[in-house]
């Protein structure tokens, strides 16, 4: 069984949560993982004024993914921030060239999800997750969440990410917040349960 951890990352903050959902993955036996992220789209001139360029230095070695190799996968989970409650351009360019896959059925059947960073808590995070979702339903993919058997997504006592359409950070409005330790055990929980459901499926 082979995973996909597809992401883009601005500032490190989805890099992180998907480190913490590969480490879910892994857990499950027999399931080669892999971590990649999508083609950058801003020019190198805003992302140096916006700051961006320097953050990016820690995942620079990350390989980047393309569309066709995506059928080789059995599960895909995408990492996404959130732009205005929706997908950022570089995930949604990504997604608007897999129709050639869609064309072919490439994709029915296999398991996909996501996981999101917002800059504020009510900053989109379910939206842009089920907006994901829609595209990955058009592909014909089972969709795995987070489900409220992962009990950190009920908790009050602090501020933290995580909904039962996917786990989820909270960056702040500078970008100064990193993903609490909350946030990683539900992206965790979320990579290896999606690796147990796409293991159940690619046994039968």
């Amino acid at each position: 069984m082979k995973t996909l951890i597809l992401f883009y990352s601005t500032y490190g903050h989805i890099w992180k949560m998907a480190e913490a959902v590969a480490e879910g993955t892994r857990e499950v036996g027999g399931n080669e993982v892999s971590i990649k992220r999508v083609p950058e789209t801003l020019p190198k001139e805003l992302l140096d004024q916006i700051g961006a360029t320097e953050a990016q230095k820690a995942f620079a070695h990350v390989p980047v993914a393309t569309v066709e190799e995506l059928a080789g996968y059995d599960a895909i989970i995408l990492g996404v921030p959130t732009r205005y409650g929706s997908l950022c351009g570089q995930i949604q360019s990504f997604l608007d060239a897999t129709g050639p896959l869609w064309a072919k059925g490439a994709l029915v059947g296999k398991v996909g999800g996501a996981f999101v960073s917002t800059a504020t808590q009510h900053g989109g995070q379910e939206t842009t997750i089920r907006t994901a979702h829609t595209a990955l339903l058009h592909h014909g993919m089972v969709i795995v969440g987070l489900p409220y058997a992962w009990q950190g997504q009920t908790r009050i006592d602090e501020i933290t990410g995580g909904s039962p359409y996917g786990a989820s950070t909270i960056a702040g409005g500078k970008g100064e917040r990193q993903p609490s330790e909350n946030e990683l055990a539900g992206a965790r929980y979320q990579g290896k349960h999606t690796a147990e459901i796409a293991s159940k499926l690619a046994a039968k």
